[in-house]
Parts: structure tokens; sequence; C-alpha cells
């Protein structure tokens, strides 16, 4: 039995890993700016993982919604609440 692994398993390996890390560190993320950058960053792997399973909608929805739309609204949200002091949330 031969235990090859091609680009693709090794890209979904890491892609996964990638995104269960990122949405662990945004839970026990203390700051608020870091936490949305981790969700972005678990999104965008999260994206990979769709393209690698051959879904390319799933993966270009959840690219441009989660990892963009989201984390941006997230910010400016931040922003505009007056919470932001330029080194994080006060």
């Amino acid at each position: 039995m031969v235990l090859f692994m091609g680009p693709s398993e090794g890209v979904l390996i890491c892609s996964g890993i990638i995104a269960i890390v990122a949405a662990i560190a945004a839970i026990l993320s203390k700051n608020l700016i870091h936490a949305v950058i981790a969700f972005a960053v678990s999104s965008a792997a999260l994206a990979c993982l769709f393209f690698i399973l051959a879904s390319p909608y799933a993966g270009v929805f959840e690219l441009t919604v989660g990892a963009g739309l989201v984390a941006v609204l997230f910010l400016v949200a931040m922003i505009l609440a007056g919470g932001w002091d330029g080194e994080g949330i006060v």
C-alpha cells in the first residue's frame, strides 16, 4: 500500500488546519481587531477548501461574503462606533 499525497491533498490538509487554527484564534482573541482578521483568514481558508472540493460557486461566495463583506463591515462598525484608538478597541 503506497501512501502518496498529491499536491491537492496537501493543500486540502493545510487549508483545513489554517481554517481551524484561525477560527480558534478568532474565538479566543481578546482584541476585537485581531478576532476579525482571524475570522477573515478562516473564511478565506474555507473558500480555498471549497475550491479544492470542486465547488467554485460556494468558494467565491464564501470568499466575497465571508472574508470580504463581513470582515469589512465589522471593522467599519467598530471605527464608526468610536471605540477605535489606533491600537485596538478601548
